[in-house]
């Protein structure tokens, strides 16, 4: 169970890296995006291990997710608060049926598409960021994402950032439904630091 919160927590993490480099330099990793977007579409998975199929991919994740809790290491803020956002909206989310089931439907409608294009075809990424900004932005509670504004105007970066924003929704969502609790960040530290270690 702990094995996959921390591999929940790795994905948020490797979300939020991957939205910090869109934003600030216009390109992430291009395999790394590959398989965010597609844990979105694992929706009922036979376990937990399928959402992220090439685990290799999350070990830049796990390397932000143990510098972060790593005493005396250089934190970065910014992935703070993408992280701890996540979280809230996720929570948002969890709390309206509605926007759930509409979250669903609209996924499935892309996981219908995947039978013509690949899933980080340009009309796919943007469909997965409609989905975010008609579904998910109406909650209430708005992701603040800092970057260069010549970048950020851009539809194409506003695409990718809403789509790997979407990942992490889904990242979150698996932390919650392996038990993962904010406190865990106190009280199971070291266990977290450990697992995220052997990844790395």
């Amino acid at each position: 169970m702990m094995e996959h919160q921390v591999m929940a927590l790795a994905a948020m993490c490797l979300a939020a890296k991957q939205v910090q480099k869109i934003a600030q330099f216009g390109s992430c990793n291009e395999q790394q995006f590959k398989v965010l977007l597609n844990s979105i579409i694992e929706m009922s998975p036979p376990s937990p291990e399928d959402i992220y199929k090439d685990t290799d991919s999350l070990s830049d994740g796990y390397k932000v997710l143990h510098s972060q809790l790593t005493a005396g290491a250089q934190k970065d803020v910014e992935i703070v608060k993408y992280v701890s956002s996540l979280m809230q909206l996720e929570r948002v989310l969890n709390n309206n049926k509605n926007a759930l089931n509409e979250l669903a439907k609209r996924i499935d409608d892309i996981h219908r598409r995947l039978d013509h294009f690949s899933i980080t075809d340009d009309t796919v990424v943007a469909g997965l960021a409609d989905i975010y900004s008609s579904v998910l932005s109406p909650l209430g509670h708005r992701i603040q994402v800092y970057g260069k504004p010549e970048l950020l105007k851009q539809q194409h970066t506003q695409n990718k950032i809403r789509t790997l924003l979407l990942s992490g929704i889904r990242a979150a969502v698996l932390w919650r439904q392996m038990g993962g609790k904010r406190r865990q960040f106190f009280f199971a530290k070291r266990k977290i630091l450990a697992i995220a270690n052997t990844h790395i």
